[in-house]
């Protein structure tokens, strides 16, 4: 594992117009995408083909419109990528997400320039970036990527 990390500034947005989910029919890894302009989004299994589409329309407190949200949530899918952790969840929308964060963790120099309060590092809860979580999270980490 590289000891630097540069923060590329992502935000928690970035990562969830595709989402890994558990299935609903068969359990496995499936994919939750959505596309905001045409206000659809879809889940499709390539285990055992299960396929749902769904309009982007959701209520969310008592207010019913078109938000733009995390792929898994117009499905209420569960997470692939999802563990619990001490008292908390450690989770990645995707491949990609769960790789970042690998980094990060995996990182004993963390270089923040420009922070902008915006940021998906910012914003983690603080299990992520202590040290002393450092190796059970690589550990957890290496599991799901296995999963």
């Amino acid at each position: 594992m590289d000891h630097r990390f540069q923060d590329k500034k992502y935000r928690l947005a970035d990562f969830h117009k595709e989402v890994a989910v558990r299935c609903p029919s068969c359990h496995r890894k499936a994919i939750a995408t959505v596309d905001y302009e045409q206000k659809k989004a879809k889940m499709i299994c390539s285990y055992c083909g299960h396929l749902e589409t769904k309009e982007t329309l959701l209520n969310h407190l008592g207010m019913l419109d078109y938000f733009e949200t995390s792929a898994n949530v117009y499905f209420d899918a569960e997470l692939w990528y999802l563990y619990p952790f001490k008292d908390d969840y450690f989770f990645a929308y995707n491949h990609s997400h769960l790789i970042y964060l690998e980094q990060y963790i995996g990182s004993k120099l963390r270089e923040h320039k420009n922070r902008t309060h915006f940021t998906l590092l910012e914003k983690l809860p603080k299990f992520y970036h202590e040290a002393k979580n450092r190796e059970s999270l690589l550990k957890l980490i290496e599991k799901l990527k296995r999963k």
